[in-house]
């Protein structure tokens, strides 16, 4: 099997060196992920007059290492553009991100952005996320589990489903603390408060590579500037009987959740249909 691994935490992850070793045995490990950080991008790609620097890493282990200075998204493309010009990967691994993308913060994520590019262009696609922002996160849990749960989604994929890309949270708890895996939905919440006075004292514990923190603690700043940072206070948004995912997470589950690339609102669409909206001019 061949396997491609991104992530949007960069390639100096501890995430993504655990998730590369823990496939290893299930197959060829081909390695492309961003030189930096790149939380939050979504699905956004390096587009734009500026130039993509890529750099071989024949230092890493297992398998191929490249990084690429551009989004997770962009990390794909690069890959399916050289890697896999003939061919497809049998699968696409965007992970191991460090942090949560249960409920709402899947809108965000750079981690199910690049998952997401990979179902656009027909690759079964699975992004991996922790409930642990701490660089030196405990991943026995990951490493317990993940490889049966890719098992059973590869062996009942279905192929005829477009867009299908798969959501894997787990709890940042040890191996021993997981009650199990469950499939679910995705949680509602949004953020407030979110812009604060730039403090990168506040900001050491998400996982970041320091070198990338302090690159931007020396960003200049101009006269007049102010300086901000985005890091907002969860609002939970769901019913309080709710089994999103975020809430089973808490309570020590493994949570799947079947994503899509169609966004289409089919209910709103028969709504319209049936009170006329449609029309001949």
């Amino acid at each position: 099997m061949e396997i491609l691994i991104t992530n949007d935490d960069g390639f100096k992850s501890k995430g993504i060196q655990v998730l590369s070793s823990i496939m290893a045995p299930a197959g060829s490990i081909r390695v492309v992920a961003p030189k930096t950080h790149q939380s939050g991008m979504s699905m956004a790609v390096s587009l734009g007059f500026r130039k993509i620097t890529a750099k071989d890493l024949p230092e890493k282990r297992p398998g191929r290492w490249t990084w690429l200075n551009a989004t997770p998204a962009s990390c794909v493309k690069f890959a399916l553009n050289y890697d896999y010009a003939d061919r497809k990967p049998d699968l696409l691994l965007c992970g191991i991100n460090h942090g949560s993308n249960a409920a709402t913060a899947a809108c965000y994520s750079g981690t199910l952005g690049a998952a997401a590019e990979g179902a656009l262009n027909g690759v079964p696609s699975i992004g991996v996320s922790i409930d642990d922002y701490r660089p030196d996160a405990d991943f026995s849990a990951v490493e317990a589990f993940l490889p049966g749960i890719i098992s059973g989604l590869l062996q009942s994929w279905p192929k005829d489903r477009y867009g299908l890309y798969y959501n894997i949270n787990f709890p940042g708890i040890p191996a021993d603390g997981i009650k199990g895996v469950k499939v679910c939905r995705q949680g509602k919440g949004h953020w407030e408060k979110e812009y604060k006075d730039w403090d990168i004292r506040k900001i050491t514990y998400v996982g970041v590579d320091p070198e990338v923190l302090a690159e931007a603690d020396r960003t200049p700043v101009g006269e007049g500037e102010k300086t901000y940072m985005m890091v907002g206070d969860f609002v939970d948004d769901d019913t309080p009987d709710s089994d999103a995912d975020h809430r089973l997470m808490e309570q020590g589950w493994i949570t799947v959740v079947p994503e899509k690339l169609d966004t289409t609102d089919y209910e709103e669409v028969a709504r319209l249909t049936a009170c006329g909206f449609n029309r001949v001019f």
